[in-house]
């Protein structure tokens, strides 16, 4: 009965609508009533021999109001009705929702049928929970993946970025926290990701066990911007709706790269001024209302926030990394060097940060990580004179120590897509490996 009266009072009294005036690439202008319509606005436009075609306005323009569609433009005419739908953009997130696949829209796109709407309708642009209400972060999050948890601990509520260019690793990354990390629930959003991919993703590295407490939102990179843009708020509005539930949430978007270029085209189509590479002004403040929706809730639940970022020409202070990485809470690096010597996931716990891990990680494991990062660090200074042989073995002890230990911690490092490693474990091994004397 409750959802049935929110149904009832969303039913329009009137039936508002303009007419198409011109279309100017994937740009609609509508003429009409414009004190009725508003930013964020949403209209179903007619099209000659075919289904109509939601869009969004974007913007206003003199007598006219700048929509973009949330499709193909081909069929839009002049004249053609556009009619004003009174429904806020909203959906109606469910339990019986994990293990589906869904669009931007919170429909079913895995062919299993119909999904049951839930009671309470979800904003898709929610606000974060105010600042001085929310929870501080709370205790490790066992990620399942060595290197991160040793070397970049992340606590439970924070927000990582991975950082990476392309054919890195990061999908396959992904897939490892999403099989092994200690969550009560995954919300993963693809966003403008090849269509081939995807699948391959779903079977291959989520498998069925891990889509059983997953929703996957998915955006690939052919459809509308404004598809892409929206995937990524459906994803962060499901992670908030079982946050609200006092859950342990794991949400994941795949890639905030992808969301920032599918802004800088809507706001390029409106004629809104570039600003650095092409990016445009809004694309930089959509960036902190997005990524500020996950960390800790105001009550039990929370939302941890794994990131990529799509570096471009492997250029780690490119706008978006640089604008991405002020925002969040540390960053995982991931470089290519690393990935042709064939060690994957192919991270530099060197430059990797993650800015809660002093708090949460355990008094006797500090030494050991500092001993680590020390005998990577001296080995890395020196690794041009070693390659070249012009450093001599025996030459300093703390040269000879650190190549040692760094062929070790290498192995150490290395981890396959499909094995999973614990906190406790993983400092275990690292324990065992540093207090084995140097063979040197």
């Amino acid at each position: 009965m409750q959802a049935l009266g929110q149904e009832l009072s969303n039913l329009q009294a009137e039936t508002i609508y303009g007419r198409v005036k011109s279309v100017r690439g994937v740009l609609v202008e509508i003429a009409g009533p414009l004190t009725a319509f508003s930013i964020g606005a949403r209209l179903s436009v007619e099209r000659l021999n075919a289904k109509p075609i939601i869009v969004e306005i974007v913007g206003f323009r003199e007598d006219a109001a700048l929509a973009m569609p949330y499709g193909e433009v081909d069929g839009i005419s002049p004249g053609a009705r556009a009619m004003l739908k009174m429904a806020g953009s909203a959906i109606r997130p469910d339990t019986s929702w994990l293990g589906r696949i869904i669009n931007a829209f919170g429909e079913p796109i895995d062919g299993k049928g119909p999904m049951v709407e839930g009671l309470t309708p979800m904003p898709i642009r929610n606000t974060p929970p105010p600042a001085h209400q929310r929870r501080r972060v709370g205790g490790p999050l066992d990620l399942g993946v060595k290197a991160l948890n040793c070397f970049a601990t992340c606590c439970s509520g924070q927000r990582l970025g991975i950082f990476a260019g392309s054919g890195v690793g990061k999908s396959v990354l992904m897939s490892m926290l999403a099989k092994n990390a200690a969550a009560d629930i995954f919300i993963i959003g693809l966003i403008g990701e090849r269509g081939r991919e995807v699948q391959e993703f779903i079977e291959d590295n989520l498998g069925e066990e891990g889509l059983k407490r997953a929703i996957v939102v998915v955006a690939t990179s052919d459809e509308a911007a404004l598809m892409r843009r929206q995937a990524a708020y459906t994803t962060m509005c499901l992670a908030e709706y079982f946050r609200d539930q006092d859950r342990s949430v794991l949400c994941m978007i795949d890639s905030i790269t992808r969301f920032a270029m599918a802004g800088r085209e809507i706001g390029l189509s409106v004629g809104e001024p570039p600003a650095t590479k092409g990016y445009t002004p809004t694309v930089f403040a959509e960036l902190p209302r997005l990524l500020e929706r996950a960390g800790p809730g105001t009550s039990e639940g929370s939302i941890t926030g794994l990131f990529t970022v799509l570096v471009e020409g492997d250029d780690h202070n490119e706008p978006i990394a640089d604008a991405v990485r002020g925002i969040l809470d540390g960053h995982i690096v991931m470089e290519r060097a690393i990935a042709e010597r064939g060690r994957f996931p192919a991270i530099n716990v060197l430059k990797s940060v993650s800015r809660t891990m002093p708090e949460c990680v355990p008094e006797v494991e500090r030494p050991l990580i500092s001993e680590a990062k020390k005998h990577m660090s001296r080995y890395y200074d020196m690794e041009e004179i070693i390659r070249m042989g012009v450093y001599r073995p025996g030459s300093n002890n703390e040269t000879d120590q650190a190549i040692y230990y760094t062929e070790q911690l290498e192995q150490f490092l290395h981890q396959g897509k499909n094995d999973a490693t614990s906190l406790q474990d993983g400092y275990d091994e690292l324990r065992k490996l540093l207090e084995t004397p140097a063979n040197i």
